[in-house]
């Protein structure tokens, strides 16, 4: 396999410290410990592995969701979260701060556990590529968020636990976005062949395999214009997951988790009196509660007397009158955004809608919104797949897979005039189809055009006042600037003044 020898990274100030004993994914594996006798086990190994999945936790809060959904064509949130408005630069990273620290983590521990993985004398062959599967793609998630969220960055595949050698990495520049995904583009097709093709549902544990392996592959190859790479992977999901018509449009809701077309999604849960997985994106995607179980002046009694909602977020006009209108025939428009409930119109509401109960949490208590985050599932791979043929001109072929998700959502096939159209009408069927899962900035972004769609159709007037080209990405927090030695830099911030 290629290696990459320009690799960087600013890692955190400590090295790794995980526990031993055996455990599922709901457990917290991060006590301190020495890391002598990690990986004498099949049990220990997966232990450390499951250390590697507790930073995402850290990173899918509604701040996230502020930031890669809110400031977008599709949805914003008039919140005093200041990510909301974009009012960010290198000295006020807001959210990115927590995305930088907990992406490296992120890094830092997949790497310790694919160390002592290829390293451990007591794995068969088979136990040793399914572990090294799943760090492999967790390590491939995390730099797929830093990519997305703030471009190129440091980038390494190798322990760096000793103190010297986390010194000298801290100290290197970014690397390009690009290079990082082609090289984790390669780690990952050789890995994934050799464990099983299993929906990430049938795993045990809903554990991340081979399904999450060609989805991030798709994803990487999408941004990179790598379009046969798009089609690959793409084709390896399909063998995987099949016809898209057996899983239901119900499924899209948050609340029901680790469902047969999933391919990831951030797991929580929540026991009243005992250990809370949870997080917060509920809490400013349901409508506001007034008093009891009345939210907005509408009762809804499945989501309870106890939920806190903040200021939420709504659907762009662009969105709910041109993408979905309220009186169209998809199927999708019940799930993602919500003008009444139950036949009564909610009190505030007029030309913008709530998102809808994809989102709402059932009787959350306080903001512990005990959902599962979805952030790929089969559908994303057959749009990126839909994608790459309209790029490679295939326009019928692409046109089949577009109408894979059109159809399971009630909507005619689609009429195919020009390649410039198709692509346009797959870019809003992505809007669509994956509303509110995450995906929507970076989608903007990959394709060029995230300053002038947000500036043409957001709603929200604090954020397009704030917004600048260089806000396609999060800056590097100025500290790690300087941790770095001002090897890593925020050249496009400073073009304008920032």
């Amino acid at each position: 396999m290629k290696i990459f020898k320009n690799i960087a990274s600013l890692v955190l100030g400590a090295s790794l410290i995980l526990g031993v004993t055996s455990c599922s994914l709901n457990e917290d594996t991060s006590s301190i410990s020495t890391p002598d006798n990690f990986f004498r086990s099949y049990s220990e190994c997966q232990s450390v592995v499951n250390g590697c999945y507790i930073p995402l936790k850290s990173i899918y809060t509604y701040q996230y969701f502020l930031a890669v959904e809110c400031v977008t064509d599709v949805i914003y949130c008039p919140s005093g979260t200041l990510d909301a408005q974009l009012d960010i630069s290198p000295v006020k990273p807001r959210f990115g701060a927590t995305v930088w620290k907990q992406g490296y983590l992120g890094v830092q521990r997949c790497n310790f556990a694919i160390d002592g993985i290829i390293n451990a004398a007591n794995l068969t062959d088979a136990e040793r590529s399914t572990l090294l599967c799943e760090a492999k793609v967790l390590r491939a998630l995390y730099y797929w968020h830093l990519t997305c969220f703030f471009g190129d960055v440091p980038f390494y595949m190798y322990d760096v636990s000793e103190t010297a050698t986390l010194l000298r990495v801290a100290e290197l520049p970014r690397m390009s976005a690009v290079e990082t995904r082609a090289a984790l583009i390669e780690d990952l097709k050789e890995i994934a062949p050799q464990v099983a093709q299993t929906r990430t549902s049938d795993n045990k544990e809903h554990r991340l395999g081979a399904a999450a392996a060609w989805m991030l592959v798709a994803n990487f190859a999408a941004w990179n214009q790598e379009w046969e790479e798009v089609i690959f992977a793409c084709d390896k999901l399909e063998a995987i997951y099949g016809d898209l018509n057996q899983y239901s449009l119900e499924d899209l809701q948050f609340r029901n988790k680790n469902t047969p077309e999933s391919i990831f999604e951030i797991q929580h849960t929540y026991t009243e009196g005992g250990l809370a997985y949870v997080s917060n994106v509920a809490c400013i995607t349901t409508p506001v509660r007034s008093s009891g179980d009345i939210y907005d002046g509408v009762q809804i009694p499945e989501l309870g007397s106890t939920a806190k909602t903040w200021q939420p977020a709504y659907a762009n006009v662009y969105f709910c009158q041109g993408l979905m209108p309220r009186r169209g025939k998809d199927l999708r428009n019940f799930y993602n955004v919500a003008w009444e409930w139950d036949g009564k119109a909610f009190e505030k509401v007029t030309t913008r809608p709530y998102l809808g109960p994809k989102f709402w949490c059932p009787n959350m208590k306080e903001g512990n919104d005990d959902n599962n985050y979805t952030v790929f599932r089969y559908a994303n791979a057959l749009l990126l797949k839909a994608e790459a043929l309209c790029e490679l001109n295939k326009l019928q072929e692409s046109v089949n897979y577009l109408d894979m998700t059109r159809t399971r959502a009630g909507l005619a096939g689609y009429t195919l005039r020009t390649q410039v159209r198709l692509r346009e009408e797959i870019r809003n069927e992505r809007a669509r189809e994956l509303f509110g899962e995450f995906q929507r900035k970076y989608d903007l972004v990959r394709w060029g055009i995230w300053f002038d769609a947000v500036t043409d159709y957001s709603d929200y007037s604090s954020l397009v006042n704030n917004m600048k080209p260089c806000h396609r990405y999060y800056p590097i927090p100025d500290t790690q600037v300087v941790y770095s030695k001002y090897n890593l830099d925020n050249k496009e911030y400073a073009q304008y003044g920032m």
